[in-house]
């Protein structure tokens, strides 16, 4: 077969580390041109990392990002790989562009023309966008570059250049967030805009955690038969390189050119390419790797998030308060996980209606992991407490103030030994109850980097359960998955003294959160209406304290802060 190599370099770029995403664009190139890759596509704004957001203001940004990318093309000289490399192009207008590099210089540029302005994306607040749409051709083979929101539309620009342009290849370079299902998402479309166009779509995404969000990799490249030709790895950086049919693509027809204004909006960019497509000394064969099952895809989500978290802002270890409870195991697991056993510590920190079996199973726990445990008792300090606030407190009953206090307490010995050691505070809650506010402000929602913020309570004992089962052995003892949740801060305190049942708390909150159903649209699911009116103002009350939450890993599409924002001040219910 006469072949056409592509590689999808799907790697984890760092927002702002200019020189080291630079690194590993060359040395990426260094890897291709040895690998025999005639076209190589790196993610959108490799360059800068991916979101830039205000630092796309500085204008010794913009220059440096230049000079970087100048750097590359320097790199590529004497090489005959072709390189796709995402950068942010202008001066007073900014655009999201491609560069299109060989050989030493650019031979092309594409600006993005679909500029996402929804969720976490806020690119008009940066970018202009482009009108044009040029093709490049490799040895006869006519390709398109374009760039993430680009490939979402049918009538977008791949249409243009493949209708128009007549490309029969289009690469598309992405940073694109991930959220559960999202993979299939792009596997769906891909498929669907091969099937429309009859060309063959090479799909590449950047990989790893920038402060909320997390890229899952997940490169495809998608052929006109609607088959799966290669599908990359989640959440691992990779080099993923394929043989596409030189013979094929050069024959193939995309279409009648179409009778439309922007047809004149593109060029043809020829590349004096010296090495023939089909001179390669073996054939590369396809990879196509399996897609994680749902619970390991969010478990490594997480991981991938905690991991970047740490090492890219400069911590060494991290801290957890460990309750004995399922929220903090798990935060654990994932945190041993993502920078090792012997870089996290757990503190338990029993008070007077602490049981001894939470003890014993944050012991097992730690012991399980692997990583260093710590029992600092905290009745001597709630009792001081208590006596300091015996007069101002006078004449009334005790409530969940004095609940909070020992969350509090908590959350000062947390900080005291994050402040004095320089470790990353881990807060522990979880979605249900961050969206209830079932969490004390400086207490257990202290911390630096909130790992189970966007998860939902029954997704937690799904995920944790899973941990088990994969490692065929225990990990997460076995009564933290089955006793009844509880914050011990009172005599025989459960969750359940306050809240519904997990199952039934996450389908109102789905509804409500993540589908904005009114409360008579939750009612006729089946749940009791006045149940319904009680959660949601818990929700819509709760704000304020979301606010002042650590920033946490994103998985779904309506994580708070980045997707959902609601006036903290609002007296609407509906």
């Amino acid at each position: 077969m006469h072949s056409i190599r592509i590689g999808l370099a799907q790697i984890n770029c760092t927002v702002g580390d200019l020189k080291g995403n630079t690194d590993k664009i060359c040395n990426h190139i260094d890897e291709a041109e040895e690998k025999e890759v005639d076209v190589l596509a790196f993610p959108e704004l490799t360059i800068t990392g991916y979101p830039p957001e205000d630092l796309l203001l500085k204008s010794n940004f913009i220059s440096d990002n230049i000079e970087a990318l100048e750097r590359v093309v320097k790199w590529t000289r004497s090489k005959r790989v072709v390189a796709v490399v995402g950068f942010v192009d202008g001066d007073k207008q900014l655009y999201n562009a491609a560069a299109i590099i060989h050989d030493g210089r650019i031979i092309g540029r594409y600006h993005k023309v679909l500029l996402p302005n929804y969720g976490v994306f806020d690119e008009k607040r940066y970018f202009t966008p482009g009108n044009e749409y040029p093709v490049f051709e490799v040895d006869g083979i006519t390709i398109g570059v374009n760039i993430c929101e680009d490939i979402w539309f049918s009538e977008g620009p791949a249409h243009i250049q493949t209708a128009c342009g007549d490309a029969k290849l289009i690469i598309n370079i992405n940073a694109s967030p991930y959220h559960v299902g999202k993979g299939k998402e792009r596997e769906s479309m891909l498929v669907r805009r091969a099937d429309e166009s009859g060309a063959t779509f090479a799909y590449v995404n950047m990989v790893g955690g920038q402060d909320e969000l997390v890229f899952d990799g997940h490169s495809l490249i998608v052929g006109p038969g609607r088959e799966i030709l290669v599908r990359g790895r989640q959440f691992r950086e990779d080099l993923i390189i394929a043989d596409l049919d030189a013979d094929d693509l050069r024959q193939r027809s995309v279409g009648d050119d179409l009778d439309l204004e922007i047809k004149n909006k593109y060029e043809t960019l020829n590349i004096d390419f010296e090495r023939a497509v089909n001179d390669k000394s073996e054939t590369m064969a396809p990879i196509i790797y399996k897609s994680l099952e749902l619970e390991d895809e969010i478990y490594n989500a997480l991981v991938t998030g905690v991991r970047d978290y740490v090492d890219k802002n400069g911590f060494k270890k991290a801290l957890i308060g460990l309750s004995g409870g399922i929220d903090s195991a798990l935060t654990a697991v994932i945190a041993t996980d993502a920078i090792g056993s012997k870089n996290v510590i757990g503190v338990f920190m029993p008070s007077a209606y602490s049981s001894a079996e939470s003890e014993e199973d944050a012991r097992e726990l730690s012991s399980n992991l692997g990583i260093t445990f710590i029992n600092i008792p905290i009745t001597g300090a709630y009792k001081e407490y208590i006596s300091m606030l015996k007069e101002v407190f006078k004449g009334k009953d005790a409530d969940t103030t004095e609940e909070n206090i020992q969350a509090r307490i908590r959350g000062n010995i947390l900080m005291a030994i994050s402040n004095k050691f320089g470790n990353l505070l881990l807060s522990t809650g979880n979605k249900s109850e961050m969206s209830v506010g079932y969490a004390t402000l400086y207490g257990d929602m202290s911390g630096g980097f909130s790992v189970l913020k966007d998860v939902y309570k029954t997704i937690v004992y799904r995920i944790s359960k899973r941990i088990d089962e994969r490692s065929k052995s225990t990990v997460i003892p076995p009564r933290i998955l089955t006793k009844e949740p509880t914050a011990e801060l009172r005599p025989d305190q459960k969750d359940s003294d306050s809240l519904p049942p997990y199952e039934v708390l996450d389908n109102i909150l789905l509804d409500y959160i993540e589908k904005d159903k009114s409360i008579q649209e939750i009612a006729d699911t089946g749940i009791d209406i006045d149940l319904v009116r009680s959660i949601i103002s818990m929700v819509d009350h709760a704000e304020y304290k979301r606010r002042q939450a650590p920033p946490g890993v994103k998985i779904s599409t309506r994580a708070f802060g980045k997707d959902r924002r609601l006036p903290i001040t609002n007296l609407y219910r509906g």
